[in-house]
This record gives C-alpha cells, sequence and structure tokens, in this order.
C-alpha cells in the first residue's frame, strides 16, 4: 500500500473521526424528536449507522472537489462543512436554511461547499456526478466528484448508464454505495439476483473495492486509496461500503420487515461504538474527552435549533422566487442587408451548432449517432472533424444517463446541447429533465441554475408509426422551471439555439421532423433571435390562427384559401410554447375576434387547451365566437399514410374549423 493509501492514527486524528461521527449521530438523534414535535415534516430519513462512511469519505476531498449525496444526506452535508445552523433551519422549512427553505429534509443544497444536494430519486444522483465530473474532465481541472448513494440504486437503469459513461469516457468519479442491505422495506437478496454490488461495477471495467462499512479507519484507508487512484489516472473507482441503518428508512416507516433483534445485534458492531470503545483500549482517548466532545455537539445543536426557531418563513409573496434565474435582456436584432442564400432548415440548425460553438469554447453537443453517423436526421453531419470527438460526444443509447450528465456539466459551467433522437426517447430522459434540470434552481434556493439546451426531433408525416411520431411539447410545456421552443422557420432554427445558450435554465428546443428539408432565404447577416415572444407571420382582420412548429405552413396555407373566400386571417406563430406570449395572442384576438388554435397534439389536456383557456380568462369580452381548436385525432399515429394525414391536423380541418366559426360552413 502506497503512503497515499494510509491512515494515521493520531490522537487530534482520530478525535475528529470520533466527533463526526457523534456529532451526526447526535444531530439526527434531535432531528428525530423534532419530526415528533411536528417541527420537521415531510420524509425524514436518517443515518443513524452509516456515520462511518461520510466520516471515512469525505474529509478526504479537496475544497475543489464536489458532493453528490442522496436523500439520507445530513450526514454528508455536515461533515462536508455545510453549516449545522444551516442544515436544522432547512429541516424546519425556514428561509434561512441552507437551500432557502425550499428543499427540506431530501434536499440539502449548499454551493459554498460544492455540496451538490440530496436527491430524492434512487439513483437520480448517479447521472449528475458524471456530468459534474465529465466538466472537469472536458476542461482538464483536477476535481473529483463523489456520488453516495444505497445498495437499492442499482437496480435503477441510471445506476448502470452512468457506471458505462463514467467508464467509457474515463471520468473522475469516486461512486460510494452505502450497502445498508435494504433499499426501503425489501432486503437485498429478495430484490437483486447478484448481490455482490462491487461486482456490478466491475462488471463495466469500473475498479471496485469492498469495504467494512461500520469501521471507520478501515473506510477512511480505503477512500484514500480511491481517491489516489482516481488523481492518478482521471478515472472512476466503486467503493461499495456494507453498512446498516439502526432506524427505519423514513420516520414514517412501521418497520415490520426486519426482526429487532437484527437490529440490535448489528448495533453492537456501530460505527461509533465500535471506533469509541477501540479508542478507550488504546488509550488513545479518555472518558472525560468523550463527555467534553458531547457537551460540545449538545451546545451546537441547542444553538442551531434555537436559530431555526428564530429563522423567518419565506413570504408567500417569493412563492415564484427562484422557478427561472434571472433573464436575459433583449437579444439585438439582426444587422439589416446582408447577401441571402436558399438553405434548408437541417442546414440552419447545423450553422447555428457550428456557430455557438464557435463563440464559447464551453459549449458541446452530446446524444446517440451525432458524431460519426452525423445524426439521425444528419443535422450534425461533418461537426466531428471540425470540432472533434471531444465536443461532438457520441453517447451510449442510454437517454437518462446522457440526458443526467449533460445536467451535470451545465451545472459545472459547461453549455451543452444534447440531442435526444425523437420526442417519443425523450421520455426515457423524462425523469432528469423533470425531477432534476427543471427543480434544482428552486430546490436549491437559487444556488444552482442548469444552463442546458435539449434538442429532439417531434411530429408526424414520415410514417414513423407510434414509438416515433408523437407531438408531446405539451407535456413538457406543462413544466415550471423549463423554457420550450419550437421554431418553424429556417431564420428561427440559425438564431434560438444561440440566444438559448445564453439563458440561465434549462431550455427544450423541438424541431418538427417536416421542417428538415424546407428551404428558404436566410441573410449573412443572421445570428441570434429573441425565444420569448410569438411573432405575426400574417396580417388579417376576421380571425387569429395561432399555431407553432410543423403547422405553421398549414395554417398559412390555410390563410390564402380563406382569403380566396374573403376571410382574412391573422397567423400567430407562438415560437415559444413555454412560456407562452400572452400579450401578442391577446392582441390578435382583441383585433380579429375569433381563434383558432392549431395543434399537432392530442386534443385532451393539449397545449390548445391552455391556450384556449387563456384566451378565455383574458379575452372573454372581446370575443364574438368560442375559440376553436383543431388538434391531432386521439390515437396513437397510425402507419399507412392516410390514415396518418387523417390524424394530425391538415389544410382542409383548418379552413372547415374557420368556415364554422365564421357561419360559412
Amino acid at each position: 500500500m502506497s503512503t497515499q493509501g494510509k491512515t494515521r492514527l493520531d490522537r487530534g486524528h482520530v478525535r475528529d473521526l470520533l466527533t463526526a461521527m457523534m456529532r451526526v449521530r447526535m444531530f439526527e438523534d434531535a432531528c428525530a424528536k423534532l419530526y415528533t414535535q411536528e417541527k420537521i415534516r415531510g420524509f425524514l430519513h436518517l443515518y443513524d449507522g452509516e456515520e462511518a462512511v461520510a466520516a471515512g469519505v469525505i474529509p478526504l476531498l479537496a475544497e475543489g472537489d464536489r458532493v453528490v449525496a442522496t436523500y439520507r444526506e445530513h450526514g454528508h452535508a455536515l461533515v462536508r462543512g455545510v453549516s449545522m445552523d444551516a442544515v436544522m433551519a432547512e429541516m424546519f422549512g425556514k428561509a434561512e436554511g441552507c437551500s432557502g427553505g425550499r428543499g427540506g429534509s431530501m434536499h440539502l443544497y449548499d454551493a459554498g461547499t460544492n455540496f451538490y444536494g440530496g436527491n430524492a430519486i434512487v439513483g437520480g444522483g448517479l447521472p449528475l456526478a458524471a456530468g459534474l465530473a465529465l466538466a472537469d474532465h472536458m476542461r482538464g481541472d483536477p476535481h473529483v466528484t463523489a456520488c453516495f448513494f444505497g445498495e437499492g440504486a442499482v437496480a435503477e437503469g441510471e445506476f448502470h448508464e452512468a457506471m458505462n459513461l463514467a467508464a467509457l469516457w474515463g471520468l473522475p468519479v469516486l461512486f460510494v454505495c452505502e450497502n445498508n442491505g435494504y433499499a426501503m422495506g425489501t432486503a437485498l437478496g429478495r430484490s437483486e439476483s447478484e448481490t455482490d454490488i462491487s461486482a456490478k461495477a466491475a462488471a463495466y471495467g469500473v475498479a471496485a473495492e469492498v469495504v467494512d462499512g461500520m469501521d471507520v479507519v478501515a473506510v477512511e484507508t480505503a477512500a484514500r486509496r480511491a481517491l489516489a487512484a482516481i488523481r492518478e489516472t482521471g478515472k472512476p473507482v466503486f467503493l461499495e461500503c456494507r453498512t446498516y441503518r439502526f432506524r427505519a428508512h423514513s420516520m414514517f416507516d412501521a418497520q415490520l420487515y426486519r426482526d429487532k433483534a437484527e437490529v440490535e445485534d448489528w448495533r453492537k458492531r456501530g460505527p461509533i461504538v465500535r471506533f469509541r470503545t477501540w479508542l478507550l483500549e488504546a488509550g488513545l482517548i479518555h472518558e472525560e474527552e468523550i463527555a467534553a466532545i458531547e457537551a460540545e455537539i449538545e451546545g451546537e445543536i441547542a444553538a442551531a435549533v434555537q436559530f431555526a426557531e428564530d429563522a423567518s418563513w419565506e413570504p408567500v409573496e417569493d412563492l415564484t422566487r427562484h422557478v427561472l434565474g434571472p433573464q436575459p435582456g433583449p437579444v439585438a436584432p439582426a444587422a439589416p442587408g446582408g447577401e441571402t442564400e436558399m438553405v434548408s432548415y437541417r442546414e440552419a440548425v447545423r450553422a447555428a451548432l457550428r456557430d455557438a460553438m464557435t463563440r464559447d469554447e464551453r459549449v458541446f453537443l452530446m446524444g446517440e449517432d451525432v458524431g460519426a453517423y452525423g445524426g439521425c436526421y444528419a443535422v450534425s453531419m461533418g461537426l466531428m472533424e471540425e470540432f472533434g470527438e471531444a465536443r461532438i460526444r457520441d453517447t451510449p443509447l442510454s437517454e437518462s444517463g446522457f440526458t443526467g450528465a449533460g445536467i451535470g456539466a451545465a451545472m459545472a459551467g459547461m453549455r451543452p446541447v444534447v440531442e435526444l433522437m425523437t420526442v417519443n426517447f425523450s421520455l426515457l430522459a423524462l425523469d432528469q429533465i423533470l425531477n432534476t434540470a427543471a427543480t434544482v434552481r428552486h430546490m436549491s434556493g437559487g444556488q444552482f441554475g442548469v444552463p442546458l439546451v435539449i434538442r429532439m426531433a417531434t411530429g408526424a408525416g414520415k410514417q414513423l408509426a407510434a414509438q416515433h411520431s408523437h407531438s408531446l411539447e405539451g407535456w413538457y410545456a406543462h413544466i415550471p422551471g423549463l423554457k420550450v421552443l419550437a421554431p418553424a422557420t429556417v431564420e428561427d432554427a440559425r438564431g434560438m439555439l444561440w440566444t438559448a445558450l445564453c439563458d440561465p435554465d434549462p431550455v427544450l428546443i423541438f424541431e418538427n421532423v417536416m421542417l428538415y428539408n424546407r428551404e428558404a432565404a436566410l441573410s449573412s447577416t443572421a445570428g441570434p433571435v429573441d425565444i420569448s415572444n410569438a411573432a405575426v407571420r400574417r396580417e388579417g382582420s376576421d380571425v387569429s390562427l395561432i399555431t407553432y412548429g410543423g403547422s405553421l405552413f398549414k395554417t398559412l396555407e390555410a390563410a390564402e384559401a380563406l382569403q380566396s373566400e374573403g376571410i382574412s386571417a391573422e397567423v400567430i406563430d407562438l415560437r415559444s410554447l413555454r412560456p407562452l406570449d400572452d400579450a401578442t395572442i391577446l392582441a390578435s384576438v382583441a383585433k380579429t375576434r375569433r381563434a383558432v388554435i392549431v395543434d399537432e397534439g392530442w386534443r385532451s389536456g393539449s397545449l390548445a387547451a391552455e391556450i384556449s383557456a387563456r384566451i378565455m380568462e383574458q379575452g372573454f369580452w372581446t370575443l364574438d365566437a368560442p375559440a376553436g381548436r383543431v388538434c391531432s385525432a386521439e390515437v396513437p399515429i397510425p402507419y399507412p399514410k392516410h390514415l396518418e394525414d387523417a390524424a394530425i391536423p391538415q389544410v382542409p380541418a383548418i379552413v372547415a374549423a374557420v368556415r364554422a366559426m365564421m357561419g360559412a360552413a
């Protein structure tokens, strides 16, 4: 064993180890009492019995290293140096808490100590840790990300996806599995066909070690070896700490799934009693020193409880704070003039990617087949040769894993563009998009943002059948914390990406598959465009046709047909689906007094329904008729061309809806 892997057990060091474990245990004992007094609410997952893992690993991390925890993270936060006052106030839900009171017990964040939070989704932090490490790897920074999770997470796909990514790309992650034997109430042997968890990591080529997680010295020694190896090679290491939790899964848990005798037997081998007994027998500490440590911690806890009691509740008026970050100013319009060239929508998106990567070395593209293949729709063709494999990064077929990695890289200061091949595949990454990207800013009290762009192909019309053809933009537009764009024109396809990359929050860009081959003239001076406002694509006076994405040109064609019948239709291109530009919509409807929304999503619960409701709520008295809708039929998108065409909005249906509204049917 190298000297880097040795632990020096002098009096000061062993006192620090014991103090760290006792501090966590006593803090949580106090939290358990406060929970019964209903001062701490929600789920409360205690670390009782597992303290040797945090105490043995986290003090070895450097200041610039990062910590990603799980929902049982009070011990990790305290050992990392997050203020006990701030942690306790967070448990109370007070504004002075480490997450501003918005995260609670399961979501402790602290940017000052590089503590990237607990994660209430089992396994959800693993891809995030890979992404934080990816950012360091790409920049050549000498940092390590330590990721803590329980053995239950190894059943999740995100565990396997993160292991594969970390090994494939050589990412500096220390994966620490706190194997306490029970994911929640199911013993490991009842849920896993292979109970040797380290073998699962080793199967991906990740160096793995098993250690007695009840022995703080053994944990620290193994962690020293692991961190030394990571810093030397840049490659991940997996540390399985076999431990035990003495309390129930959470304070709600009746704990009927294991015998009391089993718990008591483990308590006799607990990390604190074991280490303390050894220290006393070895003469490295004395009872009066332990009593003094206890008294000091009791005083700290009492002060933290008082701090939390005295702390303030965030005003209800601040409810919507930290949903989005500080909003960027308006985009300067492109310079007038310039030569024009006919380009396809596909070429415009490629030019946008090239421009963004040229402007900012932090920008990179990753996704399935974006590199050597050139992208499923040939959008990124040639970019790998131009920018290299590190910045045009082919990923495994693991949407949740690489999307989560993109989120982590964005949190660490990079500007990733994640390409999901189709909107249907995006559902495999929905956990990371909804539960992490959209919520981190809010749950961390504004400490962390996710400046990430996710692109995906959407829509029907190419006879790809139900699993590749849906329009689910409205689902994502439902989620606070995201921005959702649907560029329909070549100019927007070229200009929206850079603006989105300058945004402090996650932006989803939906590219309709039927637009990739559409050509239009694009000025050589074309540049970034606004992503917050709708656009009036055609002026009219009798009816407002409101649409987006792939339906824009059908709607313009319908407006042309209606004009021949003496009906003047104004066409609104939403461009941004979240936030919606109510002002432009309502101004148009106030002028025309009628509205029809054309939406390729299904009618029930659609984006069209939301727009219709806003028109009725804010513009009812200006209307001469109820708002109408033309949406996709409530069927999975069929394969045969005639049925596919019948399932999605077409020009005749738009014209018919307007005629009926005008009484001309």
